[in-house]
């Protein structure tokens, strides 16, 4: 079910008409469309490449296990905070907290 952004017109078209919702660890920009699909974006202010690497495993895997099939058509792109440690429970919590108050899923 996982569906990925991957074009350039779509992550423009979230951050320019998209809302924002603001966490600890993330920022969360989401717009109403006639999918779903999530896209990660990072800088290289993060670290290393396999450091970006495995911050966008974490959020995948966070996505996955908090994505269930009843999903909402929107398009998402997560911005995670630049940080020491990215802890994987406070991700996934921030990404829940976000999706809710999205009303992209349900409780």
């Amino acid at each position: 079910m996982e569906t990925r952004l991957k074009k350039q017109k779509d992550f423009d078209a979230v951050f320019n008409k998209g809302d924002r919702i603001y966490t600890q660890t993330l920022t969360l920009l989401y717009s109403k469309r006639e999918s779903f699909k999530f896209g990660i974006s990072l800088s290289k202010k993060h670290g290393k490449a396999h450091i970006r690497n495995r911050i966008k495993r974490l959020i995948r895997a966070c996505v996955r296990e908090v994505i269930k099939d009843g999903v909402n058509p929107y398009y998402i792109v997560v911005l995670p905070k630049i940080r020491e440690i990215y802890d994987y429970h406070e991700l996934k919590k921030d990404i829940l907290f976000s999706l809710k108050k999205g009303k992209i899923i349900s409780d």
